[in-house]
C-alpha cells in the first residue's frame, strides 16, 4: 500500500486550515477540531502563524481513508507566502483547491490553477462557505467552468448518478463511445479521468458547519488513485527548516525504493549520510528507520542540500515559477556586525530560497528580496526570535531583470601568467518566462568533454548581472559554442572566470531591455466610479479590458506594472468608502515601461564593477594584460563560431551576381538579341571603329589572348515548378502543357548565351509509362525528362550531390523543402520570381544595349531633313499620318 499525498491550495481566508482540521477530526487523526479564531489549530503551530489567524509555513499530517494512506500538506494561502506554497507543488500526488463561496473565482485562485497545470497536479475543488448568504451553487459552478476549466464536475450526492456519468462522458471521446454503448463507467475509468487532468471533480459545503466535508472525503476515498514507484531510490527536496534545538531538517519526499537511517545520500557536489529520519504531525513527529516510496518526512544529518534538489533517480533540479518582485535594505542596529549577520541570513534563505539575501559589497548593505509587505513583518519577528536582533527595512524597490532582443557571440578570455581559458559563447533571447537555459554544441575535438561540463556548471552556479542595471539576467538561451584550454597551465578556476567574462562580453555586444515585474489583476468599484478607476490605470501605465458589470459593480481586470500598482490598495478602499477591491497577481516580466528613467535613476556603470568585469585578461611577454570588451574578439584566439556560421549562411543563400555586371562581347549579344528580337537590319558604317583587346604577358614580354580559368558554373532548373510558378507559362500550360515546356525551353536558351553557364532543365517523368529518362540538347541548353518514378527533385538532388564539390552549382525552384535540401548539399537557391527578374533584367539591358549602339553607330533616313519634316516623317513611319496623293 503506498503512501498518497495530497495538499490543500487556497486563496487567504478561503477556510483552508478549517477544512483540515475538519479532515483530521472526520478521519479520527485528532480528537477535537481546533479553530483558527481560538488560536488552536492543530497545523498552525507557530506563535505568529496563531497571532495572525493565516498559515505562514507549510505543515503536515497524515489520515487514513479505507485502505488508502494520506499524507495531507496545508500550505500558506497569502500571496506573500506563495513560494512555500509552490515548493510542495513538487511532492503532490493530488490537490484539493478551496474556493470561497462568498468571493468566488479570484485572481490567485487562477495564479493556483495555472502552477496545478504546470506541475500536472490533479486536482478535487471543495467551494467552501456555502452556509453564506448569497452564494448559489448553479452560479458558482458556471464560474469555475469559465475561469478554470469547462470540465468542472458537480460530484455531489443529491445529484442523479446518469447526469454526472454523462458529464464525465463527454470529456473524453473513448469513453463517450463506451457510455453510449454499455450505459456505465466504471470507477476505474472515472480514476484514470481525474489522475490524467481530464474531469476535475467539484464538492460544496461549509468547513466549519462540516457539511460536505464527508461527500469530499468519500469522493477521495472511491476517486484517488495510488501511485506507483520504481525500485530505485529517488527523494524530491522541497523544503528547508530547523527545530527548536537548531537542528537542520530537509524534507524530503521519497519517489522511489526506500530510505533507511544512516544510508549515504549524494548530490552532485556533496555526500552524507542521513542521521534521522522523522515522520511528523503538526508540531510533533515519530522517528522511523525505514521510509518507503510516497513517505513525506525531513531527515537530520544533510547540511549541503537545498529546496527543488533531487537525490537519486531524481536527477534534475525545480526552479520555481513564482519570484520575488521587491527588494528592501535591511537596517541593523548600532554596533551590529554586519558580516555574522549576513551568516545568520544565509540561514534563512535556505529555508525561504525566494528570500534572496543580497550583500552589496560597494555599499557595505545586506538587501532582502522578498513578496510584500506582510513577509517583512514576519522577517522581522523571525529574525528577532531566532538571532535577538532588531533589524529595520528600508524603503522598497522594484526588483527588474535584462535581457537580449537579438543573438550575439560572447568572448571570454582569461590568461595571467600560467593560467588558461577561452570560452564563446552564444547568447540568444528567448520568449519571456522561460527562464536561463544552458546548453553546449562545441565539439569534443575543440574543447574536452570535461573542460565543457565545468562551463556549464560556472554558467549556471551563479546569478549573472546585466549591463543596464546590473540586474539578474533572464529568457536567455546560453550555448557553449567553442573553447580552449592548455595542457599544462589550465585550471577549474581559469574556466570559471573566462565564462564569467564571455557573459558580459556578450550582454555589452548586445541590445539589452530592462524588464519589470507586471501584476495582473481584478478591480472592483462602484458603478459610478468605473470612470475614476479606468483613468487611474492608464496614469499607471496599465490596460484593461471593458468593464464587466456585476450588480452595482463595475469589474475591470488587465495587466500594469508592479511598482506603479504598489500601494493603489489602500487608494481604491479610500475613495470608494471601503467597497473597492482589488486582487494583484504576478503575471511575469514585460519590458520596462519608462526604462530611460530607471536608468538614469540607479545610474550603474558595468566598466566599474569590478566583481562582473566585461573585459578579458591576456598574456603577453610572460605578464597579464587587461584587453577592453570591445576588443576582446581581435585578440581571441580561437575562431569566433558565429562569423564563421554567418559567412556559411551567407554563402549558402548568395544569389549569383546580377547579370548587369556581366560583360558579353558584341557577337554574343547580337546573337541573343537576333533570337528575341529579330535580325537587325542596318547599312554598313564605312567610319565605324574596330577596338582590339590586347594582353600582355608580362613573364614572357609578349602579348597573348590566353586568360585565367574560371570557376565552372552550371544552373538547374527544376521545368515544371517554374512553368507553374510563372503566371503566363501557368496560363499557357492550361491550353498547352507542350508550348509552355517549348517556350521555357526558349527563354532559357537565351539565358545561357547570356550567362555562359552549363544549363539543365529537368522535367519530371510524362512521357510513357515505364520511361527510362532521357537527356536531349535543346540548342545551347540541356533537357532532361526523368526515367518513371524519379521526380525532378530527387535527380537535382542526385546531381547536386554529384557535381557541387567541384563547380559553382545553383538551383532554380520554388519548392521550399527542395531548397532546404540543396542548402544542405551546399549549393546555392535562386526562387522561380528571382529568375524571372533576372530574365526581365537580361532582356531590359540587350535593348538599352542595341538601342545606344543605333544612336552611336546608325545612319538614318530622317538625320538631315528640316525638324518639321523629319517629325512629320516619323509620324508617318508610325503609322499615325498618311502621304496624300496629288494628281498631277
Amino acid at each position: 500500500m503506498e503512501n498518497i499525498s495530497m495538499a490543500l491550495l487556497a486563496h487567504v481566508d478561503a477556510g483552508k486550515t478549517t477544512l483540515a482540521e475538519s479532515i483530521l477530526y472526520h478521519t479520527g487523526s485528532i480528537r477535537k477540531m481546533g479553530r483558527v479564531d481560538h488560536q488552536d489549530t492543530f497545523l498552525d503551530t507557530d506563535s505568529m502563524e496563531r497571532a495572525r489567524g493565516i498559515t505562514i509555513f507549510s505543515k503536515q499530517a497524515g489520515f487514513r481513508l479505507g485502505e488508502k494512506s494520506f499524507t495531507l500538506l496545508d500550505t500558506p494561502g497569502h500571496v506573500d507566502f506563495s513560494a512555500e506554497m509552490e515548493r510542495t507543488l513538487q511532492v503532490l500526488d493530488y490537490a484539493v483547491l478551496l474556493i470561497s463561496g462568498a468571493d468566488g473565482v479570484q485572481g490567485y485562485v487562477q495564479t493556483l490553477w495555472r502552477l496545478l497545470k504546470q506541475y500536472r497536479i490533479p486536482v478535487f475543488l471543495f467551494i467552501n462557505k456555502m452556509d453564506q448568504e448569497g452564494t448559489d451553487r448553479r452560479v458558482l459552478l458556471l464560474e469555475l467552468q469559465r475561469k478554470l476549466d469547462e470540465r468542472c464536475i458537480d460530484f455531489g450526492q443529491d445529484r442523479k448518478k446518469e447526469d454526472i456519468l454523462e458529464e464525465v462522458a463527454m470529456c473524453d471521446e473513448h469513453l463517450l463511445e463506451t457510455y453510449l454503448e454499455e450505459g456505465e463507467i466504471s470507477v476505474s475509468e472515472i480514476q484514470n479521468l481525474i489522475a490524467q487532468r481530464k474531469i476535475f471533480p467539484c464538492y460544496f459545503g461549509s468547513a466549519l458547519k462540516s457539511f460536505g466535508v464527508k461527500e469530499l472525503l468519500e469522493g477521495l476515498e472511491t476517486y484517488i488513485k495510488e501511485p506507483e514507484y520504481g525500485e530505485e531510490f529517488g527523494a524530491r527536496i522541497f523544503k528547508i527548516s530547523r527545530d527548536d534545538k537548531g537542528n537542520r531538517l530537509t524534507h524530503m519526499k521519497v519517489t522511489g525504493g526506500s530510505l533507511k537511517v544512516k544510508q549515504v545520500l549524494q548530490g552532485k557536489e556533496w555526500e552524507e549520510k542521513a542521521d534521522q529520519i522523522r515522520i511528523y504531525a503538526g508540531a510533533g513527529f515519530r522517528t522511523v528507520s525505514e521510509a518507503p516510496s510516497g513517505t513525506i518526512c525531513a531527515v537530520t544529518g544533510l547540511t549541503k542540500t537545498f529546496a527543488g534538489e533531487g537525490l537519486g533517480m531524481e536527477k534534475e533540479s525545480i526552479s520555481p515559477l513564482l519570484a520575488p518582485v521587491l527588494t528592501y535594505e535591511i537596517r541593523l542596529p548600532k554596533g551590529c556586525d554586519v558580516h555574522r549577520m549576513l551568516l545568520q541570513l544565509r540561514q534563512l534563505e535556505e529555508e525561504e530560497p525566494q528570500l534572496h539575501i543580497v550583500w552589496k559589497e560597494s555599499l557595505g548593505e545586506i538587501h532582502a528580496q522578498v513578496m510584500g509587505e506582510v513577509q517583512i513583518e514576519i522577517l522581522k519577528n523571525l529574525i528577532q526570535e531566532r538571532f535577538g536582533v532588531s533589524v529595520e527595512f528600508g524603503s522598497g524597490s522594484i526588483v527588474y531583470k535584462e535581457t537580449i532582443t537579438e543573438s550575439v557571440e560572447g568572448i571570454g578570455h582569461f590568461e595571467p601568467l600560467r593560467h588558461y581559458a577561452e570560452v564563446h559563447l552564444l547568447l540568444e533571447p528567448l520568449e519571456r518566462g522561460k527562464g536561463l537555459q544552458f546548453a553546449s554544441s562545441c565539439s569534443e575535438d575543440v574543447l574536452d568533454k570535461n573542460w565543457q561540463r565545468l562551463v556549464l556548471t560556472h554558467l549556471a552556479e551563479k546569478n549573472h548581472k546585466g549591463v543596464l542595471t546590473g540586474a539578474d539576467i533572464t529568457d536567455m538561451k546560453i550555448t557553449l559554442t567553442a573553447g580552449r584550454a592548455h595542457i599544462k597551465h589550465t585550471e577549474g578556476g581559469d574556466f570559471r572566470q573566462a565564462t564569467y567574462r564571455a557573459v558580459r562580453q556578450g550582454l555589452k555586444k548586445a541590445k539589452s531591455i530592462l524588464l519589470e515585474p507586471v501584476y495582473e489583476y481584478r478591480l472592483e468599484v462602484p458603478q459610478e466610479l468605473v470612470g475614476r478607476a479606468m483613468t487611474d490605470i492608464q496614469k499607471m501605465s496599465g490596460t484593461f479590458a471593458g468593464p464587466e458589470l456585476e450588480e452595482e459593480m463595475a469589474v475591470l481586470t488587465g495587466m500594469a506594472p508592479a511598482v506603479t500598482m504598489s500601494g493603489y490598495q489602500r487608494e481604491v478602499t479610500s475613495y470608494t468608502g471601503g467597497r473597492g477591491r482589488l486582487f494583484c497577481t504576478l503575471k511575469g516580466y514585460e519590458p520596462c515601461h519608462n526604462q530611460d528613467e530607471v536608468l538614469e535613476t540607479i545610474g550603474y556603470n558595468s566598466e566599474a564593477d569590478v566583481e562582473n568585469p566585461t573585459g578579458s585578461v591576456f598574456c603577453s611577454h610572460g605578464a597579464g594584460f587587461t584587453v577592453s570588451w570591445d576588443e576582446v574578439d581581435e585578440y581571441a584566439h580561437v575562431e569566433s563560431a558565429k562569423k564563421k556560421e554567418d559567412i556559411q549562411i551567407e554563402t549558402a543563400r548568395a544569389v549569383p551576381r546580377s547579370f548587369s555586371q556581366i560583360r558579353l562581347d558584341e557577337k554574343e549579344l547580337e546573337e541573343i538579341f537576333a533570337r528575341t528580337y529579330g535580325p537587325v537590319k542596318r547599312e554598313r558604317n564605312a567610319f565605324q571603329k574596330t577596338v582590339r583587346s590586347v594582353s600582355f604577358d608580362s613573364s614572357s614580354g609578349k602579348s597573348g589572348g590566353r586568360k585565367k580559368e574560371k570557376e565552372k558554373e552550371y544552373l538547374l532548373v527544376d521545368g515544371y515548378n517554374i512553368i507553374f510558378a510563372w503566371e503566363d507559362l501557368n496560363e499557357l500550360a492550361k491550353t498547352s502543357m507542350e508550348g509552355a515546356r517549348n517556350k521555357l525551353m526558349d527563354i532559357l536558351c537565351n539565358y545561357q548565351g547570356y550567362k555562359k553557364c552549363t544549363l539543365i532543365l529537368v522535367f519530371d517523368a510524362y512521357r510513357v509509362e515505364g520511361g527510362q529518362g532521357a537527356v536531349e540538347k535543346y540548342h545551347n541548353i540541356h533537357v532532361v525528362y526523368t526515367k518513371e518514378a524519379e521526380t525532378a527533385d530527387q535527380y537535382i538532388e542526385k546531381t547536386v550531390h554529384e557535381i557541387g564539390k567541384k563547380h559553382h552549382v545553383t538551383v532554380a525552384t520554388s519548392d521550399a523543402l527542395e531548397q532546404v535540401i540543396i542548402l544542405g548539399q551546399g549549393a546555392a537557391r535562386m526562387s522561380a520570381r528571382n529568375l524571372q527578374e533576372e530574365i526581365r533584367m537580361m532582356r531590359q539591358e540587350i535593348r538599352e544595349y542595341y538601342i545606344e549602339k543605333q544612336k552611336k553607330s546608325g545612319t538614318y533616313l530622317f538625320e538631315h531633313l528640316p525638324e518639321d519634316l523629319a517629325e512629320f516623317m516619323e509620324d508617318v513611319r508610325l503609322g499615325r499620318k498618311e502621304i496624300e496623293e496629288k494628281e498631277v
